[in-house]
């Protein structure tokens, strides 16, 4: 196996993943993913393809995350690493799409619409 690139987005995150044997090293951004995600659940969310199908010490992840919060760049890059297992053997999509690692989460941030302080809020009604 060479390597295999897969894309992962979740509202305004973008995560480009570039999966390549080795032994389990995540780097994202030029950095550790301990130090880049310093929260477990966030690790966590990373982690979970990869623990399910118990590859988390074959391959080495190399990630370019952009855009977004650090939940919506966890669950972008979730999705990426995903694509990229099922890139590598097919056989484990079904697994995958099971526990809802291969559906991109569609909800995003609704505009603001005119005459309304935010999307739906409306102005305070007065009757006289």
């Amino acid at each position: 196996m060479e390597q295999v690139n897969a894309v992962g987005r979740r509202k305004a995150a973008v995560a480009r993943v570039i999966v390549r044997e080795g032994n389990g090293n995540i780097t994202i951004n030029k950095r550790p993913l301990e130090t880049y995600f310093p929260s477990s659940i966030l690790q966590f969310i990373v982690k979970q393809p990869l623990n399910l199908l118990e590859v988390a010490e074959k391959y080495d992840i190399l990630v370019n995350l952009d855009g977004g919060g650090f939940k919506g760049q966890a669950e972008a890059l979730r999705l990426g690493i995903a694509r990229a297992l099922v890139k590598i053997n097919h056989d484990d999509k079904a697994l995958l799409r099971k526990h809802g690692f291969m559906t991109r989460d569609p909800r995003a941030v609704e505009r603001k619409k005119p005459g309304r302080p935010k999307a739906r809020k409306r102005f305070q009604f007065s009757k006289r």
